[in-house]
């Protein structure tokens, strides 16, 4: 197991499993960790849950071999799946999950691994791939992407304002020399943005790694495709949580939890609450997002950005909700 693996700490792990125990007070339970990276959830969840079974998937299969080694100890009660999380119907093959958990966007060891490319601190191949066997790379993203379609992505994705700029330089430097590095990145951002502005809110690059790294993953999109198939999954009384690194994936996971939540009913339409509630297919467990106390935020960094919501299912999903 590698330096990342024995150090990597799962965030809100203590509240993401007294989330989902009261699904798991049934004979012989199972949950989804559908993002299960270097294990840590997983590991918690099977320690905390002696009859539990967890089928863990992952697109990156370095990250599944780890996981897979780190909790050998529980023998088959750990299932591997590896493809992206939208797959869960297949990772599921038939079953029913009890309970289902999200710990979305880039990994630890993704992040940690300098050859990914995923960090903009230390300069590596320009990668980002989640699964680095297949798809096209960051490299090779930046080295065919039409200009306005890369403004489109730093606006969207990173909410990057300087993204006309840094999207022309990109365009200049690729005439004479192809970018390959995440150093060569980090340079062009830093020339596109304004010595004032580079002073505050930290990395100048941070925005920009991020919307790349979220086109070139498809995690967007994937994850609008995912949080349909995860409640499609889950048995009624099932529990899903989901913890959520920046606003545009929070916004995904809240509107599917409002809707399934608060069905939009005819107006005027004389109801008691009783009738109301018969509508709702979902149970909201979590006030608005949860956020990581200060103790965690303190001595888990990771933890900060994190948005967490959980929802409980009331009645058999439609695919109309939302």
């Amino acid at each position: 197991m590698t330096d990342t693996a024995v150090k990597h700490t799962p965030v809100m792990l203590a509240r993401c499993l007294d989330l989902l125990a009261p699904a798991f007070e049934v004979a012989s339970p199972l949950m989804v960790d559908a993002t299960v990276g270097l294990g840590g959830h997983t590991e918690g969840a099977l320690k905390r849950f002696p009859s539990l079974t967890v089928i863990g998937i992952d697109r990156d299969p370095v990250a599944l071999e780890l996981a897979s080694a780190r909790l050998a100890p529980f023998g088959n009660r750990f299932r591997p799946f590896q493809g992206t999380y939208d797959q869960i119907g297949d990772a599921l093959d038939g079953q029913l999950a009890n309970g289902i958990l999200m710990d979305l966007g880039v990994s630890s060891m993704q992040l940690d691994e300098v050859e990914r490319g995923f960090s903009y601190a230390t300069d590596a191949p320009l990668d980002m791939r989640m699964d680095a066997t297949s798809g096209e790379s960051a490299a090779e993203l930046l080295a065919r992407i039409d200009r306005n379609d890369l403004v489109r992505i730093l606006r969207r994705y990173g909410d990057e304002k300087f993204a006309p700029r840094i999207a022309d330089l990109v365009v200049k430097r690729r005439e004479t020399d192809p970018l390959q590095t995440t150093g060569q990145l980090v340079d062009i951002v830093r020339a596109a943005i304004p010595a004032p502005a580079r002073r505050t809110g930290g990395n100048p690059a941070k925005r920009t790694f991020q919307a790349i790294r979220i086109a070139v993953n498809d995690e967007l999109a994937i994850l609008e495709d995912a949080i349909p198939a995860a409640l499609s999954n889950l048995a009624v009384g099932g529990r899903l949580v989901v913890e959520a690194y920046q606003s545009l994936e929070d916004r995904i996971v809240k509107d599917y939890f409002n809707a399934g939540a608060n069905p939009q009913l005819p107006a005027g339409l004389p109801m008691t609450a009783d009738e109301v509630d018969a509508h709702r297919t979902l149970r909201l467990l979590t006030r608005g997002a949860e956020r990581a106390s200060e103790s965690e935020a303190n001595t888990n960094p990771r933890s900060i950005p994190v948005r967490l919501r959980a929802a409980e299912l009331l009645t058999q999903w439609r695919h109309d909700v939302r």
